[in-house]
């Protein structure tokens, strides 16, 4: 079996920015650079229904549970279709976001004393019933409520964007960001302060890489 890498963060919080840097610094024919939703895949119909507002205009409206088989159904067909073999054969999978996704955008919708079970059940759903990989390493990046909500408005007026479902909404937006701090104490991920200039992320990334990619 090869490896996997999980960028994760909430929306605005630069992993897209930071795949970038990692492609042009870490390019090689054993690695491959994924990102989820796979929107460009029929197999996502069911996320870009979600997060466009067609079955609920309000996240919380869809319940996580639900919406947690929506992106599954996306990771696991494209892990049949596209990068299983790879990943099969020795391959290293580096992805902006994964599973861990779910970890913090549906269990932000329930009772914090709730989110304990939905976090076993997201993990035995995806990695032992569907048979998923499970991540290597996850890398978090922190980015407090604030930086985010400047972030995504900087971005929505440069690109012309139409927000989705979660990144419209401010208050789930805020109880994202605490669900992700709790969801990678509770998983052990690994955090990265998301507020530092792009370089010097980088460099913490690079050395949290380290021993994986050697």
């Amino acid at each position: 079996m090869g490896k996997l890498i999980v960028l994760e963060g909430v929306d605005g919080s630069g992993k897209s920015t930071q795949m970038k840097l990692l492609r042009a610094r870490l390019e090689g024919a054993d690695r491959r650079y994924i990102s989820f939703p796979r929107y460009e895949e029929a197999s996502s119909f069911l996320v870009r229904m979600y997060l466009g507002g067609k079955i609920r205009t309000s996240p919380d409206e869809v319940n996580a549970y639900a919406a947690s088989t929506f992106f599954a159904a996306d990771r696991y067909i494209s892990f049949m279709r596209d990068w299983g073999g790879f990943y099969e054969r020795g391959g290293t999978i580096l992805t902006d976001r994964y599973t861990t996704s779910n970890a913090i955008h549906q269990a932000s919708k329930l009772d914090e004393g709730a989110r304990a079970e939905y976090w076993r059940w997201l993990y035995d759903y995806e990695f032992n019933r569907l048979g998923l990989p499970k991540p290597d390493l996850v890398l978090y990046l922190n980015v407090p409520f604030d930086t985010l909500t400047r972030r995504i408005s900087a971005r929505s007026a440069h690109c012309g964007a139409r927000a989705d479902i979660h990144e419209s909404d401010t208050e789930y937006l805020r109880s994202c960001v605490k669900c992700g701090f709790d969801a990678a104490k509770h998983y052990g991920w690994t955090l990265v302060d998301g507020t530092r200039p792009a370089e010097q992320i980088q460099r913490d990334l690079i050395i949290s890489l380290g021993g994986i990619l050697t």
